[in-house]
């Protein structure tokens, strides 16, 4: 097994990391910018290096300084997380070329799967159902709305370098088009470092069904879906596994058809494959090469640890796990606790934390890196942890969690548990009557 492993982020990831490592034998290093110098990431690891200043430009994606301290420390292996360099095939390919692993899909496939275009043919020529649009970037005004003319209003433009709501545009008609469309490009020029957008059907009432994978070069298996509906523009908010909407047959199908793309293109690693589901019908989104932020809601039903798993298949090149041994019990639900203001429209609310009591209880897990005393920056991401709920059955994981959130008290800084606590006891939740549209269409704060 790798000797030293290198964690290239922050916050609750970092610390997922460093104790899937700590359960492996392996020593860990954290990276951290100045103002991170105390947080629990670094406190945990068993060294830690400054790799520069509170600007994610100037530390966490600070390509030439993660180098220097992957030399300086000996590091093996580098464990990308999620978000900042975790789909980046540029550093993929660095470490590549300088032996050194890293834990995730390698430059080539990123790359492959990062761009939104470039997936969704490879996704149609594998045999998974695409939904209806640009067979390419468009980059023409006119061009683009005579397309979007044809498959019908709303559409939806889309970055073809990015993802996450950024570059993201819904059309509902003609005569919003023009304005919209350089509203896009620009976004995705400015989040991306590429301007090329692509058009696409906008579905009304979509759940968002995204599943799990493991893969080696012996075998691929799945760890079920997720279901991530709960979202506010395009932010999930809450997820859960399985999803209350889909039948076996349709799982099933989903799972087959998931499997053999991701094998055929010779994906080694953790990843999920993204769908939009309305009416019956599963259409693919987009695939993301790395761990996600909801991995929790698969591991409390499956018992497989994805992080150890993931560092597993990168030192050996294979998944030790098959199919059979993927049994999900119960249900699963996972809430992000962010560091916002939902009745200030989200503003991000950084500060000390003047009080920390997290849930604990059976079945119940909290992934985070907050403390009392611990200061919440305005640099980086609002997320601060997750609070993860297992329970026999749906019912009885909504009950455990909002037991759980009663018990969650961070004081001195504004989150998003209030809203959680709404959302959790609201009819429609309660029925899984909502869609990824719910929030934005219905005033809950």
């Amino acid at each position: 097994m790798f000797k030293k492993i290198l964690i290239a982020n922050r916050g609750e990831i970092a610390v997922r990391v460093i104790r899937a490592c700590k359960e492996w034998g392996i020593s860990t290093v954290a990276v951290h910018s100045d103002v991170d110098r105390n947080s629990m990431h670094v406190k945990l690891a068993d060294e830690s290096v400054c790799i520069g200043s509170h600007q994610p430009s100037s530390s966490y994606l600070n390509i030439p300084a993660l180098l220097s301290a992957i030399d300086l420390t000996g590091a093996e292996a580098v464990h990308p997380g999620y978000g900042f360099l975790s789909e980046n095939a540029k550093f993929a390919k660095m470490l590549e070329e300088n032996k050194i692993k890293f834990i995730g899909a390698s430059s080539k496939h990123i790359e492959m799967m990062g761009d939104k275009i470039q997936a969704k043919k490879i996704a149609k020529e594998n045999g998974l159902p695409v939904i209806e649009g640009s067979e390419g970037g468009v980059n023409n005004v006119v061009e683009a709305k005579n397309l979007s003319k044809k498959i019908g209003f709303p559409v939806l433009i889309k970055a073809s370098g990015g993802g996450g709501g950024k570059g993201m545009k819904i059309v509902h008609n003609e005569e919003d088009f023009d304005l919209l469309f350089a509203t896009a490009r620009s976004e995705a020029k400015k989040y991306f470092g590429n301007e090329e957008v692509y058009i696409e059907k906008f579905f009304q009432n979509p759940r968002h069904i995204e599943v799990q994978i493991l893969a080696g070069k012996n075998r691929t298996i799945h760890l079920h879906e997720r279901d991530c509906s709960v979202q506010r523009r395009h932010q999930k908010l809450i997820e859960e596994t399985p999803s209350p909407v889909l039948n076996d047959k349709i799982r099933n199908d989903l799972f087959e058809k998931t499997v053999s793309m991701v094998s055929k293109i010779g994906y080694e690693g953790a990843g999920t494959v993204e769908y939009i589901y309305e009416d019956g019908e599963f259409y693919f989104l987009e695939m993301n090469t790395r761990v996600q932020v909801e991995h929790p809601v698969s591991e409390m039903v499956t018992g497989i640890d994805i992080i150890k798993e993931q560092i597993w298949i990168a030192y050996t090149g294979e998944t030790a796990l098959e199919q059979s041994d993927v049994n999900p019990r119960g249900h699963a639900i996972e809430c992000r606790i962010n560091a916002e203001d939902p009745s200030n429209n989200f503003q991000p609310s950084p500060g000390t934390i003047a009080m920390c009591n997290q849930p604990s209880g059976f079945r119940t897990r909290v992934d985070g890196a907050i403390f009392q005393g611990y200061k919440v920056t305005p640099y980086y991401d609002s997320l601060i942890c997750k609070l993860i709920c297992h329970g026999r059955n749906r019912t009885e994981a909504i009950q455990r969690m909002n037991r759980s959130l009663d018990e969650f008290v961070i004081d001195g800084i504004t989150t998003t548990i209030p809203l959680h606590k709404k959302l959790l006891n609201h009819e429609k939740f309660i029925k899984s009557d909502f869609n990824v549209s719910w929030l934005d269409n219905e005033k809950i704060v």
